[in-house]
């Protein structure tokens, strides 16, 4: 029995300064109708002049933030999407920020487990980060260290009850 993938025909903005990620993401993501956009100026046109269901945001290299600013005000999901922007700052920044998750660059090839939770998540009234850190524990601890989330044990907490 296959289960619905939540993602089929859904409108995704992405956001990179590299192209080959813009692929990559096209490659990852085939069930989806995708947008690209190489900088800020462009993304922020097209989050300006059309819907989309999720925007996939690169944090440096096309201001991400910024752009994270311009979906919360247009009422889309926004993830957002980092290689070096990779510490507990930028992931408490985020979620302060109103993204509705944050993956790490190098955990890309499972965005599509990622955006499904996401979107089940709304679907159910529940914090879209609610499965953050059972999905990306592994990865935060080796990154952050493994005691990184007792000086965050906050936002564990939020990430659960925000919603």
């Amino acid at each position: 029995m296959k289960t619905e993938n939540l993602l089929d025909g859904k409108t995704v903005l992405i956001v990179d300064d590299e192209a080959d990620i813009l692929d990559t993401l096209e490659d990852l993501l085939p069930m989806c109708n995708t947008v690209r956009a190489g900088d800020y100026d462009t993304a922020r046109k097209l989050i300006a002049s059309q819907p989309f269901d999720l925007a996939i945001l690169d944090i440096m290299g096309v201001s991400g933030y910024e752009l994270l600013e311009e979906c919360v005000r247009k009422k889309t999901l926004a993830v957002m999407l980092t290689a070096y922007a990779v510490t507990p700052a930028d992931v408490r920044k985020s979620f302060d920020k109103g993204a509705a998750f944050y993956i790490p660059k190098e955990e890309m090839a499972d965005i599509e487990v990622f955006l499904n939770d996401v979107l089940e998540a709304r679907q159910k009234g529940r914090s879209t980060w609610s499965t953050w850190y059972s999905r990306l524990s592994r990865f935060s601890e080796t990154a952050f260290g493994k005691d990184w989330m007792n000086n965050e044990k906050d936002l564990t907490k939020e990430f659960t009850f925000h919603v």
